[in-house]
């Protein structure tokens, strides 16, 4: 078996060595906890999901480590404004993301480490680039920390792009840089902020740039050098250049593969909270079930920008029934995985061996796609003559096993999702009764209104107002 992946820093697709063989080191950035998980965000999870599994079918050992920013200026703006803690917030947010995932089939990751957990090894990487001579602190008193990309002459090479050309860095005041394109690594309190947004250091209170935080965890948990660092393609730069320039500069290899993930746009724009195009993944899941919003993601290349739409979603859907209708004809119901059962096997030579080029060739899933309906139309015209297709289904679950899609993987419930059509229902009839308690409180009926509450407390269901609307979940 021989992965070919297209490596961004090289711009070109090359074969993945990894630096331990039967082992690879993964590294993903993931988000800043400040909002609702939207589709978008999600993508880059399953996309990522999608590569840890190939690996392992491959037969390596993945250590995996996705991170989450939990200190970050988005976030103390947010939670400013909605008069609550940071850390209320970020706490809040992160749990959101952690049921999206798991919504999704997103395997856990080995580790996923919080920003805040981490802030001494920040600390020690920002010491070692001051000692070395490529990070200075400010002297406006500022108790900023820079680092000076003047200092690393490599400074653009996984972008691609001339110092010259660049635009000033905008994470902090320009007044404390020696050059505008020098970027934080360390960021001082300011009397605006509050005093738990902080941590001691050698430059006085403050708390860390957001480049500085994913060199200093993947360091932790990877090692000086590791194999592939991920993420969206908008990362790029300047934050993995700037995670490169730093980590190199302090004598350590970091990454040897670099993968990016595109975007799914609304209207042609990255989809975001800023532009009004999110769709919360929550929200979604009310229309489609999660295995089909998860078979919609795979069916594109990863490194294929996807304009997103219900009806594009609603036909992956009705694709994939097509191929959970065959294999319950193909299928006897008791072969349902139970929890704790054996897994289908990961053994690629069960795979056809199309499906084993596709995804060998930078993680092709159009095309591995392609191959497991080809296989599903083959399944289907034995099945119409009386022939046995345990083999072909077999080969079906596998290909799923390998893109998350597995129907019998206990991740989805039994019954193929049933799990998530009652909780789809569910949620349908909480949010009338919302809306119905929304309804009674701006008529001021604040007695009709408590009834609603008290009537979905008494249910177990707990409700959370929130400056974006009512949210809602059973209680423990």
């Amino acid at each position: 078996m021989s992965l070919r992946l297209h490596d961004t820093a090289a711009r070109a697709v090359r074969e993945f060595v990894p630096l331990e063989p039967g082992r690879a080191g993964v590294y993903v950035c993931g988000l800043t906890v400040q909002s609702q998980p939207h589709v978008g965000h999600v993508r880059s999870a399953v996309n990522f999901d999608v590569l840890r599994r190939w690996l392992l079918a491959s037969g390596y050992q993945v250590d995996f480590i996705r991170n989450i920013t939990d200190i970050d200026d988005k976030i103390l703006l947010k939670s400013a404004d909605q008069d609550r803690p940071w850390y209320n917030l970020a706490y809040e947010m992160s749990r959101e993301l952690t049921r999206a995932y798991d919504a999704l089939n997103v395997l856990p990751p080995t580790y996923e480490p919080a920003a805040t957990g981490h802030v001494p090894e920040m600390l020690q990487l920002i010491e070692e680039l001051v000692r070395d001579g490529h990070a200075y602190a400010a002297e406006d008193g500022s108790g900023d920390v820079y680092f000076d990309v003047l200092s690393w002459p490599a400074y653009g090479e996984l972008s691609g792009q001339r110092v010259d050309d660049m635009e000033a860095a905008e994470d902090a005041d320009p007044r404390g840089k020696r050059d505008p394109r020098d970027f934080a690594l360390w960021k001082g309190r300011k009397d605006s902020e509050p005093a738990t947004a902080s941590w001691p250091s050698p430059w006085g209170p403050g708390r860390p740039g957001w480049h500085i935080e994913c060199s200093a965890m993947a360091g932790k948990y990877l090692g000086p050098a590791f194999d592939i660092h991920g993420g969206g393609v908008d990362l790029r730069f300047p934050h993995h250049e700037n995670e490169q320039a730093q980590s190199r500069a302090a004598g350590r290899p970091f990454a040897s593969y670099w993968l990016h993930n595109a975007w799914i746009t609304t209207a042609g724009e990255k989809m975001s909270k800023s532009l009004g195009n999110s769709l919360v993944v929550g929200e979604v899941l009310q229309r489609v079930r999660a295995i089909e919003l998860r078979f919609y993601m795979v069916s594109a290349h990863y490194r294929s920008h996807v304009e997103f739409s219900f009806e594009a979603l609603e036909e992956a859907a009705a694709g994939f029934r097509r191929v959970e209708g065959f294999l319950e004809r193909a299928l006897p119901v008791d072969s349902v995985v139970e929890e704790g059962a054996p897994r289908p096997s990961r053994n690629p030579g069960e795979l056809p061996p199309a499906f084993v080029e596709a995804m060998d060739d930078d993680l092709g899933t159009p095309a591995a796609v392609g191959v497991l309906f080809d296989v599903v139309r083959e399944g289907n015209r034995l099945l119409a003559a009386g022939e046995d297709v345990s083999a072909l289904a077999g080969q079906v679950r596998a290909m799923l096993d390998v893109l998350g899609l597995d129907p019998a993987d206990p991740a989805w419930g039994a019954a193929a999702g049933s799990d998530e059509r009652l909780t789809s229902a569910v949620d349908v009839l909480v949010r009338g009764l919302l809306e119905q308690r929304a309804a009674a409180r701006a008529a001021k009926d604040f007695a009709a209104a408590d009834a609603i509450r008290d009537t979905l407390r008494t249910a177990g269901i707990a409700i959370t107002d929130t400056p974006d609307g009512p949210t809602w979940e059973l209680e423990q």
